[in-house]
């Protein structure tokens, strides 16, 4: 079973990652369409959970939440501190 981990770890970075960058997209069609939104707390809570790769290609592929200063200080924190989690693990 402890050969899975690091499987497990990828399979979910990958997958947190793909998911938040959808919903920033999402985010974008529907401010455009001007429809529901996704809320600013489940962005931000996506990129805390693991997703903050996501979130900061999502901010610069659709050029969304790129004025917000939450967006533009927490996604790189979210990032570092990411980084700095593997390295403590690994």
């Amino acid at each position: 079973m402890i050969q899975y981990i690091p499987l497990i770890g990828l399979i979910y970075a990958f997958s947190i990652n793909l998911i938040t960058f959808i919903l920033y997209y999402s985010d974008k069609k529907y401010a455009t369409k001007k429809q529901g939104r996704i809320s600013e707390f489940m962005l931000l809570s996506f990129g805390f959970l693991g997703g903050s790769i996501g979130s900061i290609f999502g901010m610069l592929f659709f050029h969304h939440k790129t004025k917000k200063w939450k967006f533009r200080l927490l996604c790189p924190l979210f990032l570092a501190m990411h980084f700095a989690l593997l390295v403590v693990i690994f």
